[in-house]
């Protein structure tokens, strides 16, 4: 039997057969992710897909990977059995594909993206998750479909809510209540839209949709929540309170700790425009006296107790993301995941006057952005999920900044983001004994 201690590495470079792994969506995310699996010891990306297949057409070639264009099931199967790497426009092929032991969504569609990991889990296949809106909104159910089938769904590492779990677990491990589990964002407009954004997008290469809902806070409400609905933590404000900051110990004077942790209930939250940019930090109480006379030896912007800050100052996105491949497979572990269901959710406010009769356009649209609260809080009066604020239209005025409820507009029950979040409801009624 392989010893525990044996690190993934060198598990990796010794297995007899590699690891295989299809990837969903070929933008920025989905090429980093082909190449980070072209590299990585004991892992083989067999097939692409993406609905404009000229983008994995072009990652295939960029890297030098020969590669066959398929559009059907047996086409797949034999472009792979010929070293081949598959592309096809319909991610549905990779999900039902044998030839794969994970699949990676890493689209930026919502609905599809649940669909896609819905039927690779019921094909056998386990479940790494990039597109955090799909995971958000669906997550319960699809975790609950990978129990049922023995297989492991999971957000991916390497992106903000994968590295502040592995935070948190260290500081856990280490003895430290959590108190606060952080994000660090740049730069934050609630108001930016599609059009105005155009100019960043083009900078990263990046979508304009979701590029503005990275701008807008939307993204980042939906990271934090996927952290709080698998840690049992909740926000303490609509939002989060997002103070400015220069740097991430100023922590112990834009926070009041003393008040947030007065009932021992764990929050996620965010720091605007701290350094280290891109970094996540976690705070931790520990109130031992000998233990805080040791922490004294180290640096003083960690805190002079009870109260310590801990912080990461990087997040590597794709790069990261194929230990979580390798836990998944195997181990069985699942890095992230809704273990707590719902405890919050992404609810939509309008950016500008909207009218009866306008037309929402969700995510990174022109019409909302989005805040985090606790589900609790949404019993009585249901707000709309902006992971589901697609395509609606209004059947009332609402000022800028309101908040939109789920009775604002009437909602197809068909429609398969619907569907496939009614069953996320339940998945989670089953964990909390309530509703969303």
């Amino acid at each position: 039997m392989r010893s525990q201690m044996t690190s993934m590495l060198t598990r990796l470079k010794t297995l007899q057969k590699p690891i295989k792994v299809a990837i969903i969506g070929i933008g920025s995310m989905g090429k980093g992710l082909y190449y980070q699996g072209s590299i990585t010891p004991g892992i083989e990306t067999v097939a692409i897909a993406d609905i404009k297949i000229n983008k994995a057409v072009e990652c295939a070639e960029s890297f030098g990977k020969p590669y066959k264009i398929v559009d059907d099931i047996e086409g797949l199967h034999e472009a792979i059995d010929a070293g081949l790497l598959g592309i096809c426009e319909d991610g549905e092929l990779l999900a039902k594909s044998e030839a794969a032991d994970v699949l990676l969504e890493s689209s930026n569609a919502m609905g599809p993206g649940g669909r896609y990991a819905e039927i690779a889990l019921n094909n056998g296949k386990h479940v790494i998750m990039m597109n955090a809106e799909a995971d958000l909104i669906f997550g319960p159910y699809l975790m609950g479909l990978a129990q049922q089938n023995g297989l492991v769904y999971t957000s991916s590492d390497g992106d903000q809510p994968g590295v502040i779990r592995r935070l948190i677990d260290e500081i856990e491990l280490w003895g430290f209540e959590p108190v606060i589990a952080g994000n660090i964002k740049g730069y934050m407009d609630r108001y930016v839209d599609p059009t105005i954004i155009i100019p960043e997008a083009d900078k990263r290469n990046l979508d304009y949709k979701m590029c503005s809902s990275y701008t807008d806070g939307s993204k980042l409400c939906v990271e934090m929540a996927l952290v709080a609905n698998a840690l049992n933590m909740k926000t303490a404000v609509p939002g989060m309170y997002g103070p400015r900051a220069q740097h991430v110990s100023d922590v112990f004077e834009v926070f009041d700790l003393n008040t947030i942790w007065a009932d021992r209930q764990p929050v996620v939250d965010f720091m605007l425009g701290a350094e280290p940019k891109g970094g996540v930090f976690a705070v931790g109480y520990c109130d031992n006296e000998y233990q805080q006379s040791m922490l004294s030896w180290f640096p003083p912007d960690m805190g002079k107790g009870p109260f310590y800050i801990f912080y990461r100052p990087y997040h590597l996105c794709h790069i990261e993301a194929f230990a979580t491949v390798a836990e998944a497979v195997l181990d069985g572990h699942s890095l992230l995941q809704p273990a707590y269901g719902f405890q919050t959710n992404v609810y939509a406010y309008a950016k500008r006057d909207l009218r009866a009769g306008d037309k929402l356009d969700g995510f990174g649209g022109y019409a909302c952005y989005g805040l985090i609260e606790n589900c609790v809080d949404n019993e009585e009066k249901p707000g709309l999920p902006i992971c589901l604020a697609e395509e609606l239209t209004l059947k009332r005025d609402i000022p800028k900044d309101q908040k939109i409820y789920l009775a604002d507009s009437e909602i197809d029950p068909n429609r398969e983001d619907y569907r496939l979040y009614s069953k996320a409801v339940e998945a989670s009624k089953a964990i909390t004994g309530r509703a969303a």
